[in-house]
């Protein structure tokens, strides 16, 4: 197989420095490792390419052999997982993705997590929410260093600074982190009052929330920076901000549109009228037509939810309930006695139940009931 300029694979130039070589390893070896490419061939490869790469370039004989010959100054040096040491592969994998390579330098600040619950009126129209994050933060007495003032961290003499320790064992070389400095490469022999060395201090930090309108349950609001502190004064994490909307009393929402139940009397679903039905920015004249039937449902354009990524908003949607009267009096019950006399007994009054008997009697006569 054609190998490629070594340079080329790591996209560097043939005088960076040790650190920029490094450095952009480690951000392409995240990119295509493995373990977050499972199943795809072209990452595998790529990995491998970029490891070869890096084990050359980053040991200065096999760097200037390479710079002299090329691939055939470093043959049988580097050459797949045939010239690999195991122990950097093992560090590669359990450090870089796991977090527990000391050489990687300080850990950047976990991410948080935050469940806030608001009202429908607050989702649809937006708010801004004042909420209390416990969290850990940097030492403003050390700056997140973790050394006293005037003092600072020292590198490890037990790793040279990489976090991690190299242990032979016959043909095998396993990689462990480094047990004086815990993995980080450095040592505080005088560390801070305030934070005992830690650089971060637990607190509760107060935000203010931007809650946009048209925001759903299991919507999601990331602050960037305002997750936890990282070590030695490394990039913080960020907070998530998970949106958990309450249920209401009147209304139910689907995506853009809201539902509404609005029972309506006998007599105005017979002879028709006119209902004000509640909306969340007011009050909205419905009209129900005569001889409305019992789960019709009426629209009102624009009165939902306005949509989070913008355009028109949702709308309202109000299904009827004819509600049967109860606590009749003696004389109203003579009333519907006497109106029901007046019905017409071929069901013209009731389609639907005249459509229903129909099929009932068809049902009795195929089953021979």
């Amino acid at each position: 197989m054609t190998k490629h300029d070594y340079y080329e694979v790591l996209g560097v130039s043939r005088n960076a420095s040790d650190e920029e070589i490094k450095k952009t390893y480690r951000r392409l070896a995240m990119k295509y490792h493995p373990d977050r490419n499972q199943h795809d061939k072209a990452s595998e490869d790529k990995f491998k390419e970029i490891k070869e790469a890096y084990e050359v370039l980053s040991d200065s004989r096999r760097r200037a052999a390479y710079d002299q010959f090329g691939h055939a100054g470093v043959n049988g040096a580097a050459g797949g997982f045939g010239g690999m040491n195991f122990g950097d592969i093992f560090g590669d994998i359990f450090g870089d993705i796991f977090g527990g390579r000391g050489g990687a330098g300080p850990q950047r600040g976990s991410d948080l997590h935050y469940t806030l619950e608001i009202t429908l009126e607050e989702a649809v129209y937006g708010k801004t929410a004042e909420i209390m994050i416990p969290t850990l933060v940097q030492c403003s007495e050390c700056a997140g260093s973790g050394a006293r003032k005037g003092a600072q961290p020292v590198t490890c003499s037990d790793c040279g600074g990489y976090g991690q320790i190299r242990m032979q064992h016959g043909f095998f070389t396993v990689q462990q982190t480094c047990p004086s400095c815990q993995g980080k490469g450095r040592v505080i022999h005088d560390p801070c009052s305030s934070c005992h060395g830690r650089g971060r201090h637990r607190q509760n930090k107060k935000l203010s929330v931007k809650i946009p309108q048209g925001v759903d349950t299991g919507d999601r609001i990331r602050l960037s920076g305002e997750g936890e502190a990282g070590e030695a004064g490394a990039m913080p994490g960020d907070l998530y901000i998970q949106i958990q909307v309450l249920p209401h009393a009147l209304f139910e929402r689907d995506g853009k549109n809201l539902y509404c139940e609005v029972p309506i009397s006998f007599v105005t679903a017979v002879l028709g009228g006119e209902l004000e039905v509640p909306a969340l920015n007011g009050r909205v004249k419905l009209k129900v037509p005569p001889e409305t039937q019992t789960g019709k449902t009426f629209r009102v354009k624009g009165m939902g939810v306005p949509s989070v990524r913008g355009g028109d908003p949702g709308d309202l949607l109000c299904k009827v309930q004819v509600e049967t009267p109860v606590n009749l009096t003696a004389k109203q019950k003579e009333l519907l006695t006497q109106f029901e006399k007046t019905m017409s007994a071929n069901n013209k009054h009731s389609p639907k139940s005249s459509s229903w008997f129909n099929k009932v009697k068809k049902f009795f006569e195929d089953m021979k009931f």
